[in-house]
């Protein structure tokens, strides 16, 4: 057994020792981590005690890890973690990601080494450095799907070729790469095409026959607010593709990257006053506070204001409620056996009694979640053309339809919803590309604000109104860009002229709001 500390500096491959093809290390994945009580009374104790314990790994070795070995091709990563992606002679991909992180990668070179560098790298120690690890089995359990991280220890190997100086001796996650045919992985849903969330959006913006489960996406963000997972951007997401009824393509998520996954940022004086600040920075408690679920969900609010239009407050409440029941406390204790002994006799004990606590929440998070998104209502179209019929659905009420426009064939409903002021204050409508058709039949109660927004194409609004009835006060704006749509309509619905902006115009504009352009 070997004794590693990983912020040594690193020896001549002629002075380390020889490591044999099965051997383990006792290693620390951040000693440097641990700091006096001066310190952590102001900048905080986070996970500094698991950053310093030394655990047990197997060293990875490249040559038999699967049958006919793993070929390293492509160093990445963020601002905080180095990624190495491998090959297997199958074609099958995998990826070492790095245990402890480098937040200075995102600070300008002069600033990395000095008082703010030092600073941002300790806090680093905000993060759980275990944490992924545990992830498999609770997703397993709530019905979410996930990479299978191992833990591994890459020693100073012949094997990582042109790679060696920058990723030998360190502690890593290797885990399938969620892409391509994922076919024989059970936790991507067996799915023969994984692809990225660039991919996806240009299909689903372009595509009106392509969708997302909305309601599995669901699933996977209110798991994500279990965890504590605040860092949800597009990036973090691959999706599993299927085919669905007559000719569409239905995806499903595959959240990935669990670096803020029990995020710990509030126990310091100082850390405590920027939280208050950046509410975005949740820390990982028994209790979610709900006040607070607008920042838990910030990074993934253009997500999930476009994935989740369509789904209504009971949806939101089946879901919650489905995984509270299946988040048992067996199913909790026994996933965090997985840790290391030497992490579970740290931290198995509070980790048990928050996830509890967090999942009795669910309902009520998934509540305000909803109250969130349902405030204000954004509908986007696709640069095909399609049919927005809008109208008063019962008293007070207000239904939006999209159609599909194809020529020589019936219509085809891509979704509907209806809305209550009681919980959507505005409604907004993007017909992006296409010559779309905006169709009022009747006029939607003044309580709502309605915007028809007409992007590129000539589009056609029309407003279809009973006798007397456009004396009704109503409160709905049409906005023309002036590129030869026809406007058939009258008092009291308003016209104004506007350049569109460029997230407002079509597809690719669309992107832009998921920073996917």
């Amino acid at each position: 057994m070997l004794l590693v500390s990983c912020s040594a500096p690193a020896a001549s491959s002629a002075a380390r020792p020889v490591i044999g093809p099965d051997s383990t290390v006792r290693v620390a994945a951040g000693p440097q981590y641990m700091r006096g009580g001066v310190h952590q009374f102001f900048w905080g104790r986070h996970y500094r005690r698991l950053w310093a314990v030394p655990v047990q790994a197997p060293v990875l070795n490249l040559r038999t890890i699967v049958p006919g070995g793993l070929t390293p091709t492509e160093a990445g990563g963020s601002f905080q973690t180095k990624n190495l992606r491998l090959v297997g002679r199958n074609g099958v991909q995998y990826v070492l990601r790095s245990v402890d992180k480098d937040a200075t990668k995102a600070l300008p070179e002069n600033l990395r080494d000095g008082p703010i560098g030092r600073l941002m790298k300790d806090q680093t120690s905000v993060i759980n450095p275990y944490g992924a690890y545990i992830v498999p089995a609770l997703a397993t359990a709530a019905g979410v799907y996930h990479t299978n991280p191992r833990l591994v220890y890459v020693a100073d190997d012949p094997a990582l070729g042109t790679f060696r100086k920058e990723f030998a001796n360190a502690l890593y996650l290797l885990e399938e790469r969620p892409e391509g045919d994922q076919s024989a992985v059970r936790s991507f849903g067996r799915s023969a095409r994984v692809e990225s969330s660039r991919k996806v959006f240009t299909t689903l913006a372009f595509n009106p026959a392509a969708r997302v489960d909305a309601r599995q996406y669901l699933r996977a963000r209110l798991f994500d607010m279990w965890l504590g997972d605040w860092s949800r951007r597009e990036d973090q997401w691959r999706w599993a593709s299927f085919p669905g009824a007559g000719g569409a393509t239905v995806y499903r998520a595959i959240p990935r990257d669990r670096d803020h996954a029990f995020f710990k940022f509030d126990d310091g004086l100082l850390t405590h006053i920027i939280g208050w600040v950046k509410s975005n920075y949740q820390s990982f408690h028994e209790h979610i506070r709900l006040r607070d679920v607008e920042g838990l969900n910030r990074a993934a609010r253009p997500l999930d204001k476009s994935l989740l239009v369509y789904l209504t407050a009971a949806d939101f409440r089946q879901v919650a409620d489905s995984m509270r029941l299946s988040l048992s406390d067996q199913v909790i204790k026994s996933a965090l056996t997985v840790w290391p002994k030497e992490v579970y006799a740290l931290a198995g004990a509070e980790f048990d009694r928050n996830l509890r606590g967090r999942r009795d929440q669910l309902p009520a998070v998934a509540a305000r979640f909803y109250e969130l998104l349902a405030h204000e209502i954004e509908i986007p179209g696709t640069d095909q053309p399609e049919r927005f019929i809008i109208g008063p659905a019962g008293p007070g009420q207000l239904r939006v339809q999209v159609f599909s426009l194809r020529a020589g064939r019936p219509d085809s409903l891509i979704n509907q919803r209806t809305f209550n002021p009681g919980e959507t204050r505005s409604v907004k409508l993007f017909g992006l590309g296409g010559n779309d058709v905006f169709e009022l039949r009747g006029l939607p109660d003044q309580q709502f604000e309605v915007g028809i927004y007409d992007g590129a194409g000539q589009d056609l609004v029309e407003l279809f109104a009973a006798p007397g009835e456009a004396a009704h006060p109503t409160n709905v704006m049409v906005y023309d860009s002036g590129d030869g749509n026809t406007l058939r309509v009258a008092k009291p619905i308003k016209t104004q002229a506007y350049v569109p902006a460029a997230t407002e115009f079509d597809a690719a504009g669309w992107l832009l709001r998921h920073r996917l352009y």
